[in-house]
């Protein structure tokens, strides 16, 4: 997806607009209140369309993230555009800046499409299938602290990861790296009869008991690698959110650091689609359930 591509698909907030229609409602679709297959004509100066029999309005960025944004339908698509066509994503000043738009509007905007991200919840793994796990803490570290796991009185946020080698992987928010808080998301995601690395971690020790053949690695004794036996997989994923939080946002606050998560886990899910990360993004724009 080139911007000179982009720009002769979306030209216009129209053409944004015609797309969304025709995602929600495409000719041949039955009108929400006559029940008649029907195709919804535009209403000349306003962003609806109507029904051809009982004129009924329908409106495509209604229950959106696009709904009742004074910002053009246009700049949010660009917005999409610019935020899928780098492996980082890029920052709100730089959407700022890219879009002319004040900064609380840029940060709006990138909340609200990375809350179209967030995982689908399928379990992965099964028999045959080699799964990686592991925890990682994210935040800045305080002058005169040790290097490594950081303390109870640490500000920075854990955040605990499961890759599958060749597929998707999984990074979420936890309290503490405790078997108790790490096991739930194992059980929830991951298929019986998976192969699991890890480290030396203990809240690890009950997988084989749960049916997870295990394997671990010694980082303690500087073993990094023993054959198939690594955890380089979560860890290269680790470094690529680390460095993009670094390199382009710099700092990013533990209340929307899910968000983050979630945009680098969903770009790492589907960087051998061939399916451009615009697409996938807008395929993922959907109305809310209707009050009631």
């Amino acid at each position: 997806m080139t911007f000179s591509t982009f720009l002769a698909i979306f030209p216009d907030n129209d053409s944004c607009l015609d797309y969304l229609k025709d995602k929600f409602f495409p000719d041949g679709s039955a009108c929400p209140n006559c029940a008649k297959t029907t195709r919804f004509h535009r209403i000349k100066g306003r962003s609806c369309y109507s029904c051809q029999f009982c004129g009924h309005q329908v409106y495509p960025t209604a229950g959106t993230i696009f709904h009742k944004s004074s910002t053009s339908l246009q700049l949010w698509f660009w917005a999409i555009y610019l935020m899928s066509s780098t492996r980082c994503g890029i920052s709100a000043k730089q959407l700022e800046r890219e879009i002319g738009v004040s900064y609380p509007t840029a940060h709006r905007m990138f909340n609200q499409i990375r809350s179209l991200l967030s995982d689908d919840d399928q379990p992965f793994g099964g028999a045959g299938s080699r799964v990686e796990m592991d925890e990682t803490y994210v935040g800045g570290r305080r002058r005169g602290t040790p290097r490594g796991r950081p303390g109870k009185d640490s500000h920075k946020t854990t955040v605990f990861g499961m890759v599958e080698r060749g597929g998707r992987v999984v990074a979420k928010i936890v309290p503490d790296v405790k078997l108790a808080t790490l096991m739930p998301h194992v059980k929830a995601r991951i298929l019986p009869e998976t192969m699991i690395y890890t480290d030396e971690l203990s809240s690890y020790q009950r997988l084989s008991g749960m049916g997870y053949p295990h394997e671990r690695v010694h980082h303690a004794a500087k073993v990094y690698v023993s054959g198939d036996v690594h955890t380089n997989t979560i860890e290269g994923f680790w470094a690529l959110v680390k460095n993009g939080i670094r390199g382009v946002h710099h700092a990013v606050s533990a209340k929307h650091l899910q968000g983050y998560l979630d945009e680098f886990s969903f770009r790492f899910n589907r960087r051998d689609r061939g399916e451009p990360i615009f697409w996938a993004i807008l395929d993922r724009v959907r109305k809310a359930p209707a009050a009631g």
